[in-house]
């Protein structure tokens, strides 16, 4: 059966087929003559080997997000929002099933805004997820080993007025939630009839669940990160006409200030880098994988374009294992990895 759904990666609506399941374990290289590794700095090289090869771990998904590497297990977790399931990606055993009803569960039945997106853990090692179809934050109340589709609610009403459909999160050291909310899971986007909130917000989930509103101007906010030290928080913003990652600084009580733009997207893009800016993966010196026009773009912490990860179709979000020798990207239908460290 057909599914609607607005993909996030350039916000545009999107007829997908549904599609089947997980790829056999067996890892093939991508053969698409457009994918490639394009060093634009010789600081590139400290964090990209430029000989590694993308390779297809998984296939056959309608939409990959949300990529959330488990140290406690070494594996992958990622959303396929319209199929509302997560899988699990294990580098010995390779994908597999591991949750269904990820984000559209019997809570709003009603609505056909598929699954989860982003997905974190919490200093618990519990799941967090971004539930585009019931249009709420919540946690998953099972073990990472034992899932099932039991959550609590962290925060679904703005105001009393329901979200559009949480996209994107970051947690902070202290156990702080960032994320973005723009309607991308909703049916008709922008125009849904069942929208209640007139901005796309970037919002703040305290600890202790005070939810407050850190930005309604942008349009489109969709992937976000912070800095290492926990004072930098960057947004990705998936408009088409404006294609930017903007940055704030964030005071101690996590007001968010100094707004600017950190990276324009049209100063680096060519007319054949589809998609726009989305989900975000910090490595542990501040420099930064971003989800781009293209593929996968590396940013230095000042914001230098240092090289782009040419996938060959649009890119949703990217993950680092612990190591941070090994990217992955939910591209499409496609789970792709990358090795990163020269040999």
């Amino acid at each position: 059966m057909n599914k609607r759904y607005v993909a996030s990666a350039f916000g545009a609506l999107l007829i997908l087929m549904l599609a089947g399941c997980a790829s056999p374990p067996n890892k093939t290289t991508d053969a698409a003559a457009s994918t490639r590794i394009e060093i634009l700095s010789p600081k590139a090289l400290d964090y990209i080997n430029p000989k590694a090869q993308l390779t297809t771990l998984g296939s056959g998904y309608a939409w990959t997000e949300g990529p959330l590497w488990v140290e406690d297990g070494g594996y992958l977790l990622f959303s396929d929002i319209p199929n509302n399931v997560i899988f699990k990606y294990s580098p010995h055993q390779g994908v597999s099933r591991y949750l269904d009803k990820s984000g559209a569960t019997e809570l709003f039945s009603g609505d056909d805004n598929g699954g989860s997106n982003a997905l974190l853990l919490d200093n618990k090692q519990q799941l967090i997820l971004l539930q585009q179809g019931d249009r709420r934050v919540a946690r998953m109340q099972a073990p990472l080993d034992t899932p099932k589709a039991h959550y609590q609610t962290m925060t679904g009403f703005y105001e009393g007025s329901r979200l559009n459909s949480p996209n994107d999160a970051t947690l902070d050291a202290a156990g702080n939630l960032y994320f973005t909310d723009p309607p991308y899971g909703l049916t008709d986007g922008f125009n849904d009839p069942r929208r209640e909130l007139a901005f796309s917000g970037v919002f703040r989930l305290s600890r202790d669940g005070e939810l407050t509103l850190l930005d309604d101007t942008v349009k489109a906010p969709n992937g976000i990160a912070l800095s290492p030290d926990n004072n930098t928080l960057y947004v990705a913003v998936s408009d088409a006409e404006q294609p930017i990652w903007l940055a704030y600084n964030l005071t101690s009580d996590g007001k968010a200030i100094n707004k600017r733009v950190w990276f324009d997207a049209r100063n680096a893009s060519t007319a054949d880098d589809k998609g726009v800016p989305d989900g975000m993966a910090v490595h542990s010196s501040g420099a930064i994988y971003a989800s781009a026009p293209g593929g996968v773009w590396l940013f230095s912490p000042q914001g230098e374009l240092l090289a782009k990860i040419h996938t060959g179709r649009l890119t949703a979000n990217c993950a680092l294992n612990t190591k941070e020798d090994y990217l992955y990207i939910t591209a499409h239908d496609t789970l792709l990895g990358l090795p990163l460290t020269r040999d």
